[in-house]
């Protein structure tokens, strides 16, 4: 079992459970690898309990028994009495056992001056526990103490005293005792001294579940003299409620923990001892509990007085506390002087991608869906490892790790060689390209960052590609603070391994092209505010006179590429423009290379032609904190490359969704040339139809077009090849 089941047993009252429910709880915590006298402590919180009764049990349960009954007997009980279930992660899970560093560390505890506790001059024990009760309680607050003890190897110890009593009836009563404490608690052996309970409880016993309200801690150390604890305890400006000298070898300071409940207060606790420890202040660990008895202050031990040192000292509560502590040590570099480095700058990061990106910075991708990103990654990695340019942009040559969340391992390294081949790029540095598979196996990038870290800690990386990050994000991505912690990841892995990091997003849902490129991307806007550069594409609409343009320049680029492999000499022959017509080049081809070879090559250019209709356009607008604004890059994308337009053919075409209703209206309107035209066109196809079947009527024509005789016989009137006789439809001679 990872949970301590002691800490669960505190939920579970014995007295409330059957004698088998009992013997289970015993079987269980041996089971799990407890002692014997775990499960007597707890029993015996019950009256039915007689001591021995639990270690002559315990002998008897065998293997057998053992195996049924488990750790998860207890868990359930615990549930049933109130226990909850809470998540691993917490703001400082730290232990007693936790490792100690340098940070934190606020009090140099060689050099720390003990300051000196005087002893009240005037004496008033009722003063001393009015002043302590009303620091710790409110009125209706139930208090526990203890006056009576018992006697064990010479040690006075205490009983479980009283736990009936409201702080306001104690404070009543002590107001008009004339210092009598003994006619308000009962008598208490100077020997001894006497005790009290620091957390309110609610009346039915004095364990962990009885504790009401979690409202403070006990702090206390014997190890050092009581002057120097009085100086780390006011040097750590620990949120003291109450700090009372145990009339002994040290002081009592009553914490402020101010936990909702017992997990959180386990775990500010745990955080208390540690700093309290990592500044020279060994704290007794036994009194961590939060019933856990205190010395009460007003009461005269072995001749010395126990009594109320100060209150209310320190931090005034325990957030105020932890955030100046944890600020105290913080690893955030000092403030600097402009004027020490106005004439001595230092040198700026060289640029990864030429006036987009510097190495050791962040870089997003953000687009849609079949924009190929991906490929566009696959791209930039290609780059980096040849020294190459990407979508126009200049990179830095060196080692690059593309983390693959999203691919199979055979798909992604069958992309990488196809995107080669398709660029056209000798592979010469493949050697600067490792990609890490992680489909199936991705994990949060919190979780996900170190053992990135450890795994290219020494590679040299200059640039570190995550795609995509769906697959590892930290929390809900509309969360401005959740998502500002998971990009906090990315600097994480840019500052320890001085590289670039470079990952993709896709876009929110809905029209992108009226929004600015930084407010595309899903989720919350720390995505695009993140990044020292974001690079978003969105899609550009291809409308007939581009298409067209993309036909004629396919067809000529098949011309040109089949006279080269065939005879490269005709090549001469072509001037500038000559190359750039789809007609002149397809009659050049046929006088020049003849019927055997033009048929071949006239299969390719109707093949390439129709490949242009698969190919789209976007522009990549980028949004960069290091350099200026660049231009829009226009881009098609060929599956599986992109490649920049340089023709600026798509320079003014604006992506459909960002075209007012009235400017789509119009492009869908036709005009009544069109219109005429397409009439024609639908009469014609008609009667070629019709005319299988013999004479084509005007009846006919209005089944076919489900139109009216009168808008049937204005058709056929209107076209010049056409003519009608009575209902019969005639084209002309």
């Amino acid at each position: 079992m990872e949970r301590d089941l002691n800490e669960l047993l505190e939920y579970i009252d014995p007295s409330t459970l059957s004698y088998q429910e009992w013997i289970n709880v015993g079987m269980a915590l041996k089971h799990e690898g407890y002692a014997a006298s775990d499960w007597d402590r707890w029993s015996s919180n019950d009256s039915r309990y007689h001591p021995g009764e639990c270690y002559k049990k315990w002998d008897t349960f065998n293997e057998g028994a053992l195996s049924i009954v488990t750790g998860g007997t207890i868990v359930k009980m615990a549930k049933e009495h109130g226990w909850m279930s809470r998540p691993k992660k917490e703001d400082y899970e730290l232990n007693w056992d936790s490792t100690i560093n340098d940070e934190q560390v606020i009090v140099d505890k060689d050099w720390i001056e003990g300051q000196t506790i005087n002893e009240p001059r005037r004496w008033s024990p009722a003063r001393q526990i009015i002043k302590y009760l009303e620091t710790l309680f409110d009125s209706t607050d139930i208090v526990g103490y203890v006056t009576r003890t018992w006697k064990k190897d010479d040690k006075y110890l205490p009983t479980k005293g009283n736990f009936k009593e409201t702080a306001g009836d104690i404070i009543s009563r002590l107001a008009n005792c004339n210092d009598d404490i003994g006619s308000v608690f009962g008598d208490y052996k100077e020997e001894a001294g006497a005790w009290i309970r620091f957390n309110p409880l609610d009346g039915k016993g004095v364990n962990n579940a009885n504790v009401t309200e979690f409202r403070y801690a006990l702090v206390e150390s014997d190890t050092i003299e009581i002057e120097k604890q009085n100086a780390i305890i006011r040097e750590l400006e620990l949120p003291v409620a109450c700090l009372v000298h145990s009339g002994k070898k040290s002081l009592h300071a009553i914490v402020k923990i101010e936990a909702a409940d017992y997990y959180e207060y386990k775990k500010r606790v745990d955080f208390l001892y540690m700093i309290c420890k990592k500044n020279g202040l060994d704290v007794d660990t036994q009194n961590k509990n939060p019933s856990r008895l205190s010395r009460m202050p007003g009461v005269i031990r072995n001749g010395h007085k126990q009594f109320l040192v100060d209150t209310n000292i320190g931090k005034s509560s325990w957030d105020e506390w932890k955030e100046w502590i944890e600020s105290v040590n913080d690893d955030l570099p000092e403030p600097e002087s402009l004027n020490d480095f106005w004439n001595d700058m230092p040198e700026l990061a060289t640029p990864l991608i030429d006036g987009v990106l510097r190495q050791g910075h962040k870089m997003l991708l953000a687009g849609p869906s079949k924009a190929g990103k991906s490929f566009a990654l696959i791209e930039l990695c290609i780059a980096i490892a040849e020294g190459n340019d990407w979508l126009g942009f200049k990179c830095a040559k060196g080692k690059v790790m593309y983390v693959n969340l999203e691919l199979d391992r055979a798909s992604c390294l069958h992309r990488f060689k196809d995107v080669y081949n398709a660029l056209g790029l000798t592979p010469n540095s493949l050697s600067n390209i490792d990609i890490w598979n992680l489909r199936g196996k991705s994990i949060p990038m919190d979780k996900l960052a170190p053992k990135l870290i450890r795994r290219a800690s020494k590679k040299n990386y200059i640039a570190i590609i995550i795609d995509p990050i769906y697959k590892v994000i930290t929390g809900d991505e509309n969360s401005a603070d959740q998502m500002a912690n998971f990009c906090n990841q990315f600097d994480k892995i840019c500052n320890e391994l001085g590289t670039a990091v470079i990952y993709c997003h896709h876009h929110s849902k809905g029209q992108q092209g009226s929004k600015r490129s930084m407010d595309r991307a899903s989720g919350s806007g720390v995505f695009a505010r993140d990044p020292d550069a974001l690079l978003d594409l969105i899609e550009l609409d291809l409308n007939d006179d581009v298409y067209k343009y993309m036909r004629n320049d396919a067809a000529c680029k098949c011309c040109v590429d089949y006279i080269k492999a065939h005879n490269s000499a005709l090549l001469d022959e072509l001037s500038q423009d000559d190359v750039l017509s789809q007609s002149v080049m397809i009659e050049f081809c046929k006088s020049k290379l003849g019927r055997k070879y033009y048929q071949e090559l006239d299969g390719l250019i109707n093949r390439a032609r129709e490949h242009v209709t698969s190919v789209t356009a976007w522009r990549i607008e980028g949004t960069l904190r290091e350099f200026a604004k660049f231009s829009p890059v226009n881009l098609y994308f060929d599956y599986p490359v992109h490649t920049v337009d340089k023709t600026g053919v798509l320079n003014d075409i604006d992506p459909d969704d960002v075209k007012p209703l009235w400017k789509k209206a119009k492009e869908a309107r036709k005009s009544p040339e069109e219109k005429k035209n397409e009439r024609m066109k639908a009469l014609e196809t008609a009667y070629e139809a019709l005319k299988i079947d013999g004479e084509v009527t005007i009846k006919a024509l209005e089944e076919y077009f489900t139109l009216s005789t009168n808008a049937v016989r204005k058709r056929v009137d209107e076209h010049p090849d056409f003519t009608r006789k009575g209902g019969i439809v005639l084209r002309k001679e």
